[in-house]
């Protein structure tokens, strides 16, 4: 039911006119309707905060995110898709070292590999170069100790899988990345 603009008085929903006043009801129907939805923004806007979640229901919500936080760069992913969520930032946190420790092997190893080519000699077999051996073995080496980063990134995503907060073995309390990401 609608109220007349003009008089106030009452008016029914099938009604086109004021009974009192003759004014025309349709602007009593827009009146009301934006009455209305005043009143729902003035209760939104008064609304009880969200409570946040329990441990349990935080974990079992943000699996999926904690899990992303391991795989190279898409750790910024949950680091804003996730940002209330402790199980989600414990995880990026922790995936966002492996992924800096990752890349500044990976940069040294470039510069280690670089180095040596330069310094080394080619060795030469009738028409066809080959890098020297001593830099063959020691970029096969830089290789393997690289398989180390991706033992840990399996480590992290079974531990975010099974809803674990753990620490990663051995750079696990390196959090120099936690300064950056609270």
């Amino acid at each position: 039911m609608g109220f007349c603009s003009k008089c106030g008085a009452q008016l029914a929903d099938d009604a086109a006119f004021c009974m009192q006043c003759g004014t025309p009801a349709n602007n009593q129907t827009q009146n009301t309707t934006q009455n209305t939805a005043q009143q729902a923004a003035q209760s939104q806007q008064y609304a009880a905060p969200v409570q946040p979640l329990s441990p349990e229901a935080d974990i079992k919500e943000n699996k999926a995110m904690a899990v992303l936080s391991y795989i190279g760069i898409l750790f910024l992913i949950p680091l804003f898709a996730a940002k209330n969520s402790p199980y989600a930032r414990f995880h990026v946190r922790q995936g966002a070292t492996l992924f800096a420790l990752s890349l500044l092997y990976t940069i040294a190893q470039w510069i280690i590999i670089s180095i040596l080519n330069a310094a080394l000699p080619r060795v030469y077999y009738f028409f066809y170069s080959a890098p020297n051996p001593i830099v063959s073995v020691v970029s096969a080496i830089l290789g393997i100790c690289a398989l180390v980063f991706l033992a840990l990134m399996i480590i992290g995503i079974v531990n975010a899988a099974q809803g674990k907060y753990k620490e990663l073995p051995v750079i696990g309390k390196w959090n120099f990345v936690s300064r950056f990401i609270k």
